[in-house]
């Protein structure tokens, strides 16, 4: 009673005056608005976890104490964003339009609960989000990455994994990140740092030979072979794509739900292409769009995923040159929707369910809100 009389003048007046009378109106008005106060007391004591500002910007990202971060948006004010999140250094690394704004230490999930590493879009947001597991722990800046409960928020920084799956960024820097983020984010998680590449006009969505400028998607193509474009399921929402070599196939989501699906080819299919995730960044690519004639061609930005099959080493520029093919309606279809902050996946590794092999976590889709 004393600590909130201490912090409301108008409760250290009723105090010093004559309405605490046994039985007074007064009195029990507000007794009720007290307990009124108490009981909202627990959801608006919000824990701050780590720096309030920024270290300096030379500030070497290893060097950074735990809960200490650095942000820096005006090196690139504008331009679809990609979060890193290195496990081994616990640390997370944010790009805008390919160009690094932002680094902070993070606390990843613990021994029996671990982070799981792959490549996430943002499946939804939530500025005061309280958890539904774990008695309704405070959870700010919430950035949904499963939908099984993976997600970048404010929470504890000791300096070591410590959560039980998510990744624990400082307050302020999960608040400056949740402003300038967008839901469909592209967010890689790995066991080691890797930084974005610019990649000139990726072809991996176009239907031609972009080395001699000849059709030949068909002729790599097996007789009677489909694909289907359903936009209609989905139509509007951020746009991720995941092409895998071992089903040898390619899927469109938009907002969490497929909307579209074909058949694609790889040349040299014994060679491995790795597991990358590309971004399509602001602004135009330098030459001509090889799918619509007249339009100028795209500009991307790339991650490759260390530890999934030849990532590491292998060229970017190659992998989405001439090895991919697809059916050029299809094509034709889905390059239209490589806007800013789209997200295309490239892997060696299983994506669908019904095949075998060793499957990694990838962009989400079925989103239990969609019926």
């Amino acid at each position: 009673m004393r600590r909130f009389a201490a912090q409301f003048p108008e409760i250290r007046r009723l105090r010093r005056g004559h309405h605490f009378l046994e039985g007074s109106p007064m009195r029990r008005v507000l007794l009720t608005l007290l307990v009124t106060v108490l009981a909202g007391a627990p959801a608006l004591a919000v824990p701050f976890w780590g720096a309030r500002e920024s270290s300096p910007a030379e500030t070497p990202p290893m060097s950074l104490k735990p809960g200490e971060f650095v942000w820096a948006p005006a090196l690139a004010p504008e331009g679809p964003m990609v979060v890193v999140v290195s496990l081994d250094e616990q640390r997370a690394y944010a790009y805008r339009n390919g160009v690094e704004i932002g680094y902070t230490t993070v606390s990843t999930g613990k021994p029996g609960h671990e982070t799981p590493t792959g490549i996430f879009t943002i499946l939804q947001k939530d500025k005061d989000h309280h958890s539904s597991t774990y008695n309704d722990a405070a959870m700010p800046y919430q950035e949904r990455l499963t939908w099984d409960g993976v997600a970048l928020h404010a929470g504890g920084l000791p300096g070591y994994p410590e959560s039980h799956g998510c990744v624990h960024l400082p307050s302020q820097f999960a608040a400056d990140l949740f402003g300038v983020s967008h839901m469909g984010m592209t967010v890689v998680i790995v066991d080691s740092k890797t930084a974005p590449a610019d990649v000139d006009h990726p072809a991996a969505l176009a239907p031609v030979d972009v080395s001699t400028g000849t059709d030949d998607i068909e002729a790599g193509l097996q007789a009677g072979d489909k694909w289907r474009w359903e936009p209609e399921k989905s139509p509007e929402g951020p746009v991720s794509i995941m092409m895998s070599s071992a089903d040898q196939q390619v899927i469109v989501i938009r907002n969490g739900v497929e909307i579209g699906r074909a058949r694609v080819t790889f040349s040299e299919p014994d060679k491995p292409v790795g597991t990358h995730a590309f971004i399509v960044k602001a602004g135009v690519g330098s030459g001509e769009s090889v799918i619509e004639k007249g339009a100028a061609a795209r500009d991307w930005m790339a991650v490759p995923m260390p530890g999934y099959a030849d990532s590491a080493g292998t060229d970017l520029s190659s992998v989405v040159g001439g090895r991919v093919r697809m059916p050029q309606d299809f094509a034709g279809q889905v390059y239209p929707l490589l806007v800013p902050g789209t997200t295309l996946l490239v892997t060696d590794a299983p994506v669908l369910e019904e095949n075998s092999g060793k499957q990694m976590t990838v962009i989400g889709s079925g989103n239990p809100n969609v019926g």
